[in-house]
C-alpha cells in the first residue's frame, strides 16, 4: 500500500507520541516525546499537522503554527519520520503539505525555528544531521543560532557547583536577601497575572505565556522575589515546554547584581533534581557567563534556525 499524506486528527495523538519515541534520535528528546507533542498540540488557536500513513502504520508527522509577529511567519514545529521509513521522501512530502497550509493562513515566510511559548527546540540541533541536510535541500537558509546550557543535577564534578545547588547554601543566600527586605517564594496561580505583566513590561517576547504554562502544572514551577511592599523583583521558571528545561528567568533592572537571579535559579534546579531529573537544560540561553558562574552550566546543545521566503506570497500583486 502506498504511503498517504493526510491531515492530523485528534485520534493520531498517541501514535504521534509513539513515533517520536523512536524517531527522535537524541535520547533526552525521545524520553520527553509525550511532553513535546503535548506542548505543541496545546497551542491556543490550533495547530496545523499532517501525517504519513502506510495502512495502519504512522510513519511520519509534521506540525506547524503561525507566529504573532508582523509579517507573520509559518513555523515548522516538528518533523519526525520513523527510522525505517527514511530516505523515501516522506519529510519532503509532509513539508509539501504543511507549507501551503501555513501560506493559506498568511505566512510571509517559513521558519524551522521554535515558536514560543509552545516549542520543543529553538531550532534544529546540529546533531540531527539528516534534518539539516533536508532543510538546505528544501531551500531553507540559516539565519541564526542558539544554544542550551546543561547543569548536572546528579553529581557535578566541581564541588563549588554541588555546594551552589545545596539547600543549606541556598537558604543562607535567601536569609541574606531577607535581611534586605526581599522575600523569595514559590509562585501560585494567583501570581500569574502580575508575573505576566512584569515579564511583558520588562522583557517582552513570549515570556508571559511561558510563565503561565509554568505555574500550577505538573512537572513545572516558578519562583519569584518581591520587595517589602510586594513589588516583583524577579522570577525564574521551569517546565513550560519540557520538564527538564529551565527558563525563562528575569530580574528587574534595579535589582540586578543583588544575587536574586542565582537564588531563584537554584530553587528551580532543586525542584527539578527532586523530581528525579539528573540534568537540566537551560533553554535558548542569553547570559552564558551568568549561568556558568552561578551553577557551573556548560554549553552543550547548539541549534541552527532556518527560514525561507514564501515566494508565492511575495509574488502576489496588491489589489
Amino acid at each position: 500500500m502506498a504511503v498517504q499524506i493526510s491531515a492530523l486528527t485528534g485520534g493520531h495523538r498517541s501514535a504521534v507520541i509513539d513515533l517520536c519515541r523512536v524517531a527522535l534520535d537524541l535520547p533526552d528528546d525521545a524520553a520527553e516525546a509525550a511532553e513535546i507533542v503535548s506542548c505543541l498540540l496545546e497551542r491556543p488557536g490550533g495547530v496545523l499537522g499532517f501525517v504519513a500513513v502506510d495502512g495502519t502504520d504512522l510513519l511520519g508527522v509534521a506540525l506547524g503554527s503561525m507566529s504573532g509577529q508582523q509579517p507573520p511567519a509559518g513555523h515548522v514545529d516538528l518533523i519526525a519520520v520513523h527510522p525505517r521509513a527514511r530516505r523515501r521522501g516522506l519529510a519532503r512530502a509532509l513539508l509539501g503539505a504543511l507549507e501551503p497550509a501555513l501560506a493559506d493562513r498568511g505566512a510571509a515566510e517559513f521558519a524551522l525555528a521554535g515558536n514560543p511559548p509552545y516549542y520543543a527546540w529553538p531550532g534544529i540541533d546540529v546533531r540531527y544531521t539528516p534534518a539539516i541536510c533536508a532543510a538546505t535541500a528544501l531551500g531553507y537558509a540559516q539565519h541564526d543560532t542558539a544554544w542550551n546550557m546543561t547543569v548536572d543535577l546528579a553529581g557535578a564534578a566541581d564541588p563549588a557547583v554541588r555546594d551552589g545547588l545545596a539547600v543549606r547554601d541556598g537558604l543562607a543566600d535567601e536569609q541574606r536577601l531577607a535581611g534586605r527586605g526581599i522575600t523569595v517564594r514559590r509562585a501560585t496561580p494567583g501570581d500569574v497575572q502580575r508575573l505576566a505583566a512584569f515579564a511583558r513590561e520588562g522583557f517582552g517576547g513570549s515570556w508571559d505565556g511561558e510563565l503561565g504554562r509554568s505555574v500550577g502544572r505538573s512537572g513545572a514551577g516558578c519562583h519569584l522575589a518581591e520587595d517589602g511592599e510586594g513589588g516583583l523583583l524577579g522570577f525564574a521558571a521551569y517546565g513550560s515546554a519540557r520538564p527538564s528545561w529551565f527558563g525563562p528567568m528575569g530580574t528587574a533592572a534595579a535589582a540586578r547584581g543583588s544575587g536574586i537571579g542565582a537564588v531563584l535559579l537554584r530553587r528551580c534546579l532543586r525542584d527539578q533534581a527532586a523530581a528525579g531529573h539528573r540534568r537540566a537544560e537551560i533553554g535558548w540561553v542569553g547570559p552564558v557567563r551568568f549561568y556558568a558562574d552561578a551553577v557551573g552550566a556548560r554549553i552543550e546543545r547548539v541549534f541552527v534556525l532556518y527560514r525561507k521566503a514564501n515566494t508565492d506570497k511575495a509574488q502576489q500583486k496588491p489589489r
